[in-house]
């Protein structure tokens, strides 16, 4: 295999002029003849018996060419893309030149490649200073959650129903006197307040004693999902059977010991106000590291190939596609409920690709030119720690897997990159 490498007039494109060896080509021609040869049926032969020759007469001779082609062509293109250190981002555009049996095979493959990144300013960029304190408010708020889950429902009966009771309810709605599909319940507990009921029906709901039947006027919204219903005037006939109400838990130290390890309510604070912060510097970690990588980003000159683009933009729908699975949704169902096309999702998503390649590309050039590297202890500790996690803790292959490995080494090469550039920038 031949092959001659030259750049186009497109930035970060390259054209290769593959030539595979004639003798090559007829033994994937030969190759081809034989797995194919059953499918042949020519007078005068049985079926899948005729000599090549005669097959090559009968139908052609280049009825074996394609298939041959597509036979050494995909190795010897790897194999040319993998000497001259090319890294490819699109898929090849190819033409074939010459093929002819007992000739060289000649084609060209046209392909974009990865371009690097050219840095400006990327120490000492300037950015806001994040950062996010944990408050007295933020702490009750939490309390009042494990009030909520701590809660227990209490039957009330002697009083009307009162804004924040569960009352228990029997329904069925009237639109122009006939009652309309899904418009009726048994036994249904509704928590007055909660806004989830046409708007008006909870509050005429505020007053009503057990065992009473009461007829409530509403107007659907105009903007309700049944069309047949939008807009419309209803009544719903109601009959209250039971009144419940939460008693939440007092905040006090038994209140602690029953919700928490610890005995103390101020314990119990000083905890949440902990795993609080904790979170908030993550959060503040997380989005300093963002800044200033696009502030590093806003300095930084690439062209940045189209195949490059797809790739990215095929990638965010796959994982877009994945997380519709697990809701029982499909690709397509779901740009029909969003009244797009494929074509305008992908445009949509453009942008954020080309800033997440960018992104990328400006992290590989901060790495070249400051000689970041993660050492082999690095990665051997997060090989055992991810092992851990996978429970692989005893199985030496894993540990030994380059692919693994490399890809550990990326990570926490980016990762000390990222570090890099936030322990050299700016907080304002």
């Amino acid at each position: 295999m031949k092959c001659k490498v030259e750049k186009t007039k497109n930035a970060n494109e390259v054209k290769l002029e593959i030539t595979v060896e004639a003798e090559k080509f007829n033994d994937a021609i030969k190759k081809v003849y034989f797995k194919s040869a059953k499918y042949f049926n020519i007078p005068g032969f049985r079926k899948g018996k005729a000599p090549m020759n005669i097959v090559e007469k009968y139908y052609g001779k280049e009825i074996f060419y394609e298939d041959a082609f597509n036979e050494v062509a995909g190795e010897a293109l790897d194999e040319a893309v993998k000497e001259n250190d090319l890294y490819v981002v699109s898929r090849p555009d190819i033409d074939v030149t010459q093929i002819e049996k007992g000739k060289d095979l000649i084609f060209t493959a046209v392909m974009q490649t990865k371009p690097e990144a050219e840095l400006g300013k990327y120490k000492g960029v300037e950015i806001k200073k994040i950062e996010y304190k944990v408050t007295a408010e933020d702490v009750n708020h939490e309390l009042s959650h494990m009030q909520e889950h701590n809660a227990r429902m209490i039957t009330v009966e002697d009083r009307p129903v009162e804004s924040g009771d569960i009352a228990t309810i029997d329904f069925e709605g009237f639109v122009d006197g006939k009652a309309f599909d899904g418009g009726k319940a048994e036994g249904h507990e509704l928590e007055i307040g909660s806004n989830t009921f046409i708007p008006g029906f909870e509050d005429q709901i505020i007053g009503m004693k057990i065992d009473e039947e009461k007829d409530i006027n509403v107007k659907f919204p105009e903007e309700y999902f049944s069309k047949e219903l939008a807009g419309k005037d209803a009544t719903f006939k109601v009959k209250l059977h039971e009144i419940k109400k939460k008693e939440l838990p007092k905040l006090d130290d038994e209140f602690a010991k029953d919700v928490s390890e610890f005995d103390t309510l101020k314990e119990l604070k000083e905890d949440i106000k902990k795993k609080q912060q904790k979170q908030n510097d993550d959060k503040a970690k997380y989005e300093t590291e963002d800044a200033v990588i696009k502030a590093v980003c806003e300095n930084v000159k690439v062209d940045i190939p189209s195949g490059m683009i797809e790739t990215e933009v095929d990638n965010m729908i796959k994982d877009i596609e994945q997380r519709l699975s697990y809701q029982g949704l499909k690709l397509e169902q779901y740009l029909q409920m969003m009244g797009k096309t494929t074509e305008e999702m992908r445009k949509e998503y453009e942008p954020q690709a080309i800033d997440s390649i960018k992104s990328r590309l400006a992290l590989e050039a901060v790495i070249k030119a400051e000689k970041i590297e993660a050492t082999e202890e690095e990665v051997d500790e997060k090989m055992k720690e991810m092992a851990k996690n996978y429970g692989k803790e005893n199985d030496e292959e894993f540990m030994k897997n380059e692919n693994v490995r490399n890809y550990i080494k990326d990570g926490l090469t980016s990762q000390k990159a990222i570090e890099f550039l936030v322990k050299n920038a700016k907080m304002k």
